[in-house]
């Protein structure tokens, strides 16, 4: 989704109320609903307000993110607010901290609304971007740079590749050619201020995997499709085996291809590696089928951010220390059969779009639970469905390696048992695998994440 093309320069505004109720109304006043007969700017504001006492919007990092679904013809719509002295609402200290209030309106019948709440908040996490906003003092360099950080100005390079990476980028294509490779994957991450690969891979289709990349690039005429996917540690290619299994599971290439890769020390601005993946090869042990990577239901955009989530609890763990967790993906009715709750269902009476896990405002408490024994079960659509979770199914026939405990095991019997797929956390060295069939691959090596 392309989130600049629903921000109109009159709908960003410096906020002249204190509390958050006045926020609201300031923002829902810039908003032209005059064509939408079912909406009135009083019952909006009510049901802001609701959801906030229900749930916090405050994603942190400044950023306060009220949204709500309501029946109007428009797909989206959102309006901006700086407030440099935060906020105040319900005697709650942590709206002090905000300094922008992003409001999102999106029609009920917008098929993307948790995708597009989730581009939002992607942006928000970038350190970089954030910064951008901040140093913007005057209300019309606040709207230049908003316009610019969500349009994806952002990925030019701020210098042009030397001849060294030309050179790199000119040898990678010849072999991408010898090799009858299909696709070339391209690591952004290696620059700083994005990469431009311009005409040199014509012919392949070109992936770039850049962590808080705009969905704008996509329109680059140099680019086929994006993998923001986090680069987690100074190796080099630490991304690959993520990007190769969210590259299967959006269908951006198939199990038969080849792919050839470029990329370099992460920041580091200079390419300095090439390799060649074997897809069918490097994910033998996953697929019996063609095409066949993600259980049946499960959604992409599921697995791509239970990964994101288990990636940064990973590298992150939880205030200071290390977690392992599990979760367990698709045929939720009849994974439920295989576990018993170690806890209240905390997940329990709440609406389904609540409790998606591609809500962002549900990182928080996912992470938070992390914490406690036993496994995640998600639906395909994102749902959660509980935590807490003891699975037992039975003990099949498995050869873990050594140092593998019971998260593992347990993820090894159960997709044997049902279709489903498991992503484990390591709690002793976070190390991040995923599980079919009974099957492991290792996404994240325990090295890497030492290392990191």
């Amino acid at each position: 989704m392309r989130i600049d093309r629903y921000i109109a320069q009159n709908r960003v505004i410096d906020l002249e109320s204190t509390d958050f109720k006045g926020a609201l109304s300031e923002l829902l006043n810039v908003c032209d609903l005059s064509k939408e007969r079912k909406l009135t700017k009083k019952g909006l504001l009510r049901n802001l307000l609701d959801r906030e006492k229900q749930m916090t919007t405050y994603l942190g990092s400044g950023v306060c993110l009220p949204h709500t679904r309501v029946p109007m013809k428009r797909n989206y719509m959102i309006a901006v607010g700086r407030c440099p002295d935060g906020l105040r609402y319900d005697g709650q200290t942590e709206y002090q901290g905000i300094r922008y209030v992003f409001l999102l309106l999106a029609s009920e019948n917008a098929r993307s609304y948790l995708y597009s709440l989730a581009s939002l908040a992607r942006v928000f996490q970038d350190d970089s971007r954030m910064e951008r906003l901040a140093a913007a003092e005057s209300l019309p360099d606040f709207r230049r740079e908003l316009k610019s950080v969500f349009g994806g100005d952002e990925v030019k390079p701020r210098r042009r590749h030397d001849r060294f990476n030309n050179l790199i980028l000119k040898e990678a294509a010849k072999i991408a050619k010898g090799a009858n490779c299909t696709s070339v994957l391209v690591f952004g991450d290696t620059f700083g201020g994005g990469v431009e690969v311009g005409r040199m891979f014509k012919g392949f289709k070109t992936v770039l995997i850049a962590h808080g990349t705009s969905d704008s690039v996509t329109e680059r005429k140099d680019i086929d499709a994006v993998l923001p996917i986090r680069s987690f540690s100074n190796h080099r290619f630490s991304q690959l085996r993520s990007a190769v299994l969210i590259g299967l599971t959006r269908g951006i290439f198939s199990s038969t291809e080849r792919l050839c890769c470029v990329g370099g020390l992460p920041q580091s601005n200079q390419f300095d590696s090439i390799t060649v993946v074997d897809v069918e090869r490097e994910f033998q042990t996953m697929l019996m089928q063609k095409s066949d990577m993600l259980p049946a239901g499960v959604k992409a955009e599921v697995v791509e951010r239970v990964l994101a989530i288990a990636t940064e609890l990973a590298v992150e763990g939880r205030e200071g220390h290390p977690v392992g967790c599990l979760f367990v993906l698709g045929n939720s009715d009849k994974i439920i059969e295989y576990t018993k709750p170690l806890i209240l269902n905390p997940f329990y009476g709440y609406k389904d779009e609540d409790r998606n896990i591609l809500n962002p405002f549900m990182d928080e408490t996912v992470k938070e639970l992390s914490s406690i024994d036993g496994a995640f079960i998600i639906r395909g659509d994102g749902v959660l469905i509980s935590a807490g979770s003891l699975i037992h199914a039975p003990d099949y026939t498995h050869n873990l390696p050594s140092g593998f405990g019971s998260r593992h095991a347990a993820a090894a019997s159960i997709t044997q048992v049902e279709d489903c797929l498991c992503v484990v956390v390591s709690g002793s060295t976070g190390q991040v695998t995923l599980f079919r069939r009974g099957e492991m691959l290792p996404l994240i090596e325990k090295a890497m994440v030492r290392n990191s």
